[in-house]
């Protein structure tokens, strides 16, 4: 990782060791108690791979905030991981997605049925973890997740919706993507000890961190990433409105105006370039850039008002890195 120093890269991949193991032991434990094949699927997917940034990141946001019991915080951080895998299944059985880090998604490789049975499981689960903790943070859980699905409804709502505004698409944004990052923080710092307004300044570095996060992969997916496993225009052919998109329809005027609308309600990649060709008229990918930048910093200026020492020093270098992504 660039803008991380060696033996922070190394922490992280020591907190990702521990939050896949913990995973491991959680699985084996189903698996012994007999939970068969729903737990052999729901091992595909959650152990398939990833960088486990969000749990890491609670993990974090736990020592940031002057927690001294790793053990205290575990259970927290896998929780939101497997609710998080759960709603990848539920997501790819919507957008009918082949691949999911690599590999078959589940619903093709065992069944739309089982495929959401599977994800109910890992909702389950991550429930069971996450509600030995004091109501407070129980509910910042559930809201989350009925946060969650209400910005999927919106977000399939707004499918080919050219009209999509720009407060459409946050709102989708803060549900699915931030909201979770969000909760996560604010939560973890609540164990920690921390007061309501100690712990809402880590709130607000994990939306804003999350909304950074979603832009970026806006980016990605017009740009593509290869070295990432993210083919180009996959949001485009599934007609996701991304802000990319929706500000070049904002801005464009005549004949762009009415041939960004015609790609985008038809889309097929041999008009790639043209699409291209619109956005950089329109400036548009070089705006999303500046939100990002202007996210990041948001995030970082709620961090340093309420945690400090190595861990948050390393959750500064990872907005860094978020930021480069794209660069």
């Amino acid at each position: 990782m660039t803008g991380l120093s060696l033996v922070q890269v190394e922490r992280l991949s020591s907190l990702k060791d521990e939050v896949d193991a913990g995973l491991e032991a959680l699985l084996d434990d189903a698996e012994v108690a007999g939970g068969g094949q729903v737990v052999a699927m729901a091992r595909h997917v959650l152990m398939s791979g990833g960088k486990r940034l969000r749990p890491v990141l609670f993990m974090l946001s736990y020592d940031a905030a002057g927690g001294g019991d790793r053990d205290h915080v575990m259970p927290l951080a896998l929780a939101f991981e497997l609710i998080h895998t759960a709603t990848l299944v539920h997501d790819d059985m919507n957008d009918d997605a082949d691949e999911r880090r690599g590999r078959q998604t589940l619903h093709l490789e065992a069944g739309p049925e089982k495929a959401l049975i599977a994800g109910d499981w890992l909702f389950v689960q991550g429930f069971g973890l996450g509600g030995r903790y004091p109501e407070r943070v129980v509910r910042l859980m559930a809201d989350c997740c009925a946060d969650i699905a209400v910005s999927e409804f919106k977000q399939l709502d707004h499918i080919d919706d050219l009209t999509t505004s720009p407060e459409d698409y946050l709102d989708i944004v803060r549900g699915k993507t931030a909201g979770p990052f969000a909760a996560g923080c604010q939560s973890a710092a609540l164990l920690a000890g921390l007061t309501e307004p100690q712990a809402l300044q880590f709130r607000i570095f994990g939306e804003e961190l999350g909304i950074a996060f979603q832009l970026v992969d806006d980016l990605l997916d017009l740009r593509g990433s290869p070295d990432m496993g993210k083919p180009r225009g996959v949001d485009v052919a599934e007609g996701k409105m991304t802000l990319p998109l929706i500000h070049a329809l904002t801005l464009s005027h005549g004949t762009d105006r009415a041939t960004l609308a015609e790609l985008l309600a038809s889309f097929t990649e041999d008009r790639w370039d043209e699409l291209m060709a619109i956005l950089e008229r329109s400036d548009s990918l070089h705006y999303v850039e500046l939100l990002v930048d202007l996210h990041l910093e948001r995030a970082a200026n709620a961090l340093r008002s309420a945690g400090s020492g190595p861990a948050a020093d390393l959750m500064l270098g990872m907005l860094t890195e978020i930021g480069s992504r794209t660069r």
